[in-house]
């Protein structure tokens, strides 16, 4: 396993949505953050939308001859109150929003610090139970002038946590499906949102490290650990393969859904806290903003500074790496052409002479599918969330189609859909690759009531 590698997506999680474009304090969607893998505290009140306190993940593991072992690493942010306070002239202190010191501006703004509990690691033979305490503090940073004197200070504070990691292996068909739950237990009530977020774990997510034995993908489990997957279940934590494509020692499970091996982009030169990271558009917005938008940005938090520089010093070079790459997630080789172009290149529309997505059909498990068949969807070809929200749906038919690297798509409309034939009319189809799809027989009930209505 690359440890750096899984942890460069796993910090890619932990900073997912930490400060989102212009980067400035005072942009009205960052006076609402920490929207992922937020565990709350347990007695926060109700008006403090607090989050819930827990998460669970399940994997599935083929054990080794010595019966197998796991490490687990929990990965968060504990909130860091950053308060900027103005020296009075009696010696005391005032807090502020803000203060220019010798025109560099401090502001009062919440910040973050990296925590990485890592578990001895433990037999999958029974549960186990660890509660691990998480220090606060207070630490004080004199603010001077140019001459010397002592204008203001920066107060930081953070409250103690206290967490409870559990285990739990279950045997399932011969393989181990392994529970790991985590939970907030501050002990303290919090009345608003800003206590609930100081007493949150933030960007929450697992590392998981097998010894003497084998995660086994949740996305595309093998036939004979099919079953067992699926009776793997996720709270707000979903475990995928992780590291170097194909290895099986390391799931990541994070609060958002990823495919397995997950990898930042090797053209990505930074985070911009942004999902999918549209690095190109983002970089050329914040090449936009003004020097006192900036200036804010640089002001409002230490990463935002290492953007915004990062960017405003990125070569003509660095910008064209970011712009206009075709990858192929799967790296696979392209199948043959399933239909001749006569040497007409793809663009053409000669090229399509041959093909009539009405009237073209693809056999599936020895059935003729086409226009007008009923199919049941069976997401597989690493689904997205999306689609497997559509698993065991019945679906018409609409079109088949071949693009030009010879892969064969199905279209069709959803059959309990009430809009199916505002969709067909306007095109607008959900698309599948032919082996996600169960050809229904003609004189099913789905026939039935399709010849009914």
């Amino acid at each position: 396993m690359s440890v750096d590698q899984v942890r460069a997506v796993a910090d890619a999680v932990l900073y997912e949505g930490y400060l989102l474009y212009p980067y400035r304090a005072s942009a009205h969607k960052n006076r609402s953050r920490w929207q992922f893998g937020v565990l709350g505290p347990p007695l926060a009140a109700a008006a403090s939308f607090g989050e819930e306190p827990e998460m669970e993940t399940q994997c599935l593991l083929a054990p080794g001859e010595s019966g197998g072992a796991v490490t687990v690493r929990l990965r968060f942010l504990q909130v860091r109150v950053r308060e900027v306070e103005r020296r009075e002239a009696d010696g005391g202190h005032t807090p502020v929003a803000s203060l220019d010191v010798d025109g560099v501006r401090q502001l009062t703004w919440d910040e973050a610090v990296e925590h990485e509990i890592t578990l001895p690691a433990a037999g999958l033979t029974g549960p186990v139970d660890t509660l691990r305490q998480v220090a606060g503090g207070e630490e004080s940073e004199p603010l001077t002038d140019a001459r010397g004197s002592v204008v203001g200070r920066i107060v930081r504070r953070r409250q103690p946590l206290t967490v409870r990691i559990r285990t739990r292996p279950v045997v399932d068909e011969g393989y181990v499906r392994l529970s790991v739950s985590v939970r907030n237990e501050h002990p303290e009530p919090a009345d608003d949102k800003d206590a609930a977020c100081r007493a949150s774990l933030i960007g929450a997510h697992l590392i998981l490290d097998a010894h003497d034995a084998a995660f086994v993908s949740l996305l595309e489990p093998p036939d004979e650990a099919a079953a067992a997957a699926g009776r793997c279940r996720q709270r707000r934590c979903w475990p995928v393969l992780a590291g170097a494509r194909g290895s099986t020692d390391t799931v990541l499970g994070a609060p958002i859904i990823l495919y397995d091996y997950p990898e930042v982009a090797e053209q990505s030169a930074g985070a911009l806290f942004d999902s999918t990271e549209i690095d190109e558009i983002l970089t050329l917005r914040v090449m936009t903003m003004t020097e006192k938008e900036k200036a804010e940005a640089r002001a409002t938090d230490p990463r935002a500074r290492e953007i915004i520089d990062r960017c405003d010093g990125m070569s003509e070079s660095g910008m064209r790496q970011l712009h206009g790459l075709l990858r192929d997630p799967r790296a696979e080789t392209a199948a043959p052409d399933t239909f001749g172009t006569d040497g007409a290149p793809w663009w053409d529309p000669a090229s399509d002479a041959d093909v009539r997505p009405g009237s073209d059909a693809v056999v599936v498990d020895g059935v003729r599918v086409a226009k007008g068949s009923l199919v049941r969807l069976r997401p597989s070809r690493r689904a997205d969330a999306q689609d497997l929200f559509l698993a065991d749906q019945v679906a018409r038919v609409t079109a088949v189609l071949s693009d030009v690297d010879g892969g064969t798509h199905v279209a069709v409309v959803l059959l309990d859909d009430p809009a199916a034939d505002l969709h067909d009319w306007y095109g607008r189809y959900l698309y599948f690759a032919p082996d996600e799809l169960e050809p229904l027989p003609a004189g099913s009930p789905e026939h039935q009531e399709e010849s009914r209505s």
